[in-house]
C-alpha cells in the first residue's frame, strides 16, 4: 500500500513539477511567455480588487510573480512527493492565488466558448484544490504513533 500511495503522489505532483520545469526553461529576462499570458489577466484582477478594496494596490513585476509560482509549484511538488504537509500547503497557496486570475470565466458571457473552456479549467483546478485538502485531512486524521512504555513487573 505504501508504494501505491507514493506512486499516486508522484503522479499528482508531476502536474505541478512539469509545468514548473517548463516555465523555468522559458523564463528568460522578462518572465517568458507565461508572463505575457498572465499580465493582462493579472492587471485586470488587480484593478478589480483595488476598486472593491478601496486602496491602491502596489505595482508588482510580472517576472517576480512567475518566479514565485515556479517556486511554489516546484518546491511544493517535491515536498508533496515525500508526503509533506508543508508541500501540500505550498500547492494550496499556488492554486488559491493563480486559479481565479488565470481562469477568469466570470469576465465572459455564458454563451461564449471562452466561458465554457475557462469554467472547465477552473473546475479542474478546484478539484486539485479539493484533493490537496483531502490529503491534508487524511494526513491529520491518522493518529501519531506513541512510544509505548514498557514496565517491568516484579515477581516474588
Amino acid at each position: 500500500m505504501g508504494f501505491v500511495s507514493f506512486f499516486g503522489r508522484v503522479l499528482f505532483a508531476s502536474v505541478f513539477l512539469l509545468s514548473a520545469y517548463q516555465e523555468f526553461i522559458e523564463f528568460g529576462v522578462n518572465g517568458g511567455p507565461a508572463a505575457k499570458a498572465l499580465k493582462p489577466k493579472f492587471n485586470l484582477f488587480m484593478k478589480h480588487a483595488a476598486s472593491h478594496i478601496g486602496i491602491a494596490v502596489p505595482h508588482v513585476e510580472m517576472r517576480h510573480v512567475i518566479a514565485s509560482t515556479i517556486f511554489l509549484k516546484g518546491f511544493g511538488g517535491l515536498l508533496f512527493i515525500f508526503s509533506s504537509s508543508f508541500g501540500a500547503y505550498l500547492l494550496l497557496v499556488y492554486l488559491a492565488f493563480i486559479t481565479p486570475i488565470v481562469y477568469d470565466f466570470y469576465n465572459y458571457d455564458i454563451e461564449k466558448t471562452e466561458f465554457v473552456q475557462l469554467f472547465s479549467k477552473f473546475n479542474q483546478n478546484l478539484a486539485l484544490f479539493g484533493a490537496l485538502l483531502f490529503f491534508l485531512g487524511m494526513k491529520n486524521s491518522i493518529p501519531k504513533r506513541q512510544k509505548k512504555k514498557v514496565t517491568k513487573t516484579k515477581t516474588n
